[in-house]
């Protein structure tokens, strides 16, 4: 460990008299306090064995920039995961891309802790010393001092004399990242504008909406006073990007009173007979809105706490998001099963993608 100004071989023995206490109150009987514990000084020095042992001293060195090497396995591992197992319309799938790329992060994290703190435990230099705080700027002498400390500390560190365990530490730190590049990457689409995908969805005129998951479709009759559904569009269980669109297309459906709704002119045949339909996806940042409060008629989401009155064609009423849910227009057939009359009239989900 580099030292201070005393180049840590000498230890200030503790000055009692310079510690002084006046407590508060009658001048006449402040009490000069000493300080009754004296500095015990430094314990007796142990020598670890990588000290004592040339050859656990190189097992030492060579385990710690095989660690730093694993780092670099796990990162390099967590991309290529990503590839090796995408993403393509199944729950499986999700799950064995988020096992496959978090044990190949883990690894990275992993092995870079454990290297670096072995490197610390076994083979800096292992001597006790003192640090002197100055509440104020050092002097040039302090200043210089101090450069000659960093360098201190890197011949005792062995940072630049280890170049097996400085090249992979630097490797393991360069590799680390680049897993989340690719990850971060992946989350938009390639060759597209996220403002035009978000602004189409699977609903068009006639789409029978549907139960979430089963995909039986949902008639008027069904839907009770008080009762919600999780709605997905017909068809969208025989899709190969069916996750991807239902991400998008996920519905709330709800039936109140149709005195309770408060409806504008250019929305007055968007619900039928008190049944309304509302993006499930949050404008905060895209978290599912699941949670309906059937006699306040509120659409809670639980990420971060937005609040939408469904009674008020789901406007804002606490929480971070800017905007009302965009609702889903909606009639029956002549079957009496529940359709969507058009595509939602606004983007779905958060609202950054609606400032592009």
């Amino acid at each position: 460990m580099a030292q201070d100004d005393n180049g840590g071989s000498d230890l200030a023995a503790a000055d009692s008299s310079a510690v002084e206490l006046v407590r508060a109150g009658d001048p006449g009987t402040a009490v000069l306090l000493q300080d009754p514990v004296e500095n015990p000084g430094f314990p007796p020095h142990r020598k670890r064995v990588t000290d004592k042992d040339p050859k656990k001293n190189k097992r030492a060195e060579r385990t710690v920039y095989t660690l730093f090497y694993l780092s670099i396995v796990g990162s390099i591992w967590a991309i290529a995961a990503y590839m090796l197992f995408p993403i393509e319309s199944n729950v499986g799938q999700v799950r064995a891309n988020t096992l496959f790329i978090g044990l190949g992060i883990a690894l990275a994290l992993l092995a870079l802790g454990f290297g670096a703190v072995h490197w610390g435990k076994a083979l800096m230099a292992d001597h006790e010393g003192i640090d002197v705080r100055h509440p104020v700027e050092g002097t040039p002498a302090t200043q210089a001092r101090a450069v000659e400390i960093f360098q201190q500390a890197n011949e005792e560190s062995g940072f630049g004399r280890r170049t097996l365990i400085r090249n992979s530490l630097i490797g393991a730190l360069v590799a680390f990242p680049l897993p989340a590049v690719v990850l971060f990457r992946g989350l938009g689409p390639q060759n597209q504008n996220p403002a035009d995908l978000l602004r189409h969805t699977m609903w068009k005129k006639g789409t029978r909406l549907t139960k979430d998951p089963s995909g039986v479709p949902i008639k008027a009759s069904d839907v009770t006073l008080g009762s919600v559904f999780h709605v997905i569009p017909e068809g969208l269980n025989d899709r190969e990007d069916m996750l991807e669109q239902k991400a998008k297309a996920a519905v709330l459906l709800m039936r109140l009173k149709p005195t309770d709704l408060h409806v504008s002119p250019e929305r007055k045949n968007w619900n039928y007979d008190g049944i309304v339909a509302y993006s499930k996806i949050c404008t905060h940042v895209g978290c599912p809105v699941a949670l309906y409060e059937q006699q306040t008629h509120h659409l809670l989401c639980p990420c971060h706490q937005s609040q939408f009155d469904i009674t008020h064609e789901a406007e804002v009423i606490f929480g971070p998001a800017k905007r009302p849910l965009p609702q889903l227009p909606i009639t029956v057939d002549a079957d009496g099963y529940l359709v969507a009359r058009s595509d939602f009239h606004e983007p779905v989900g958060p609202s950054f993608w609606e400032r592009h």
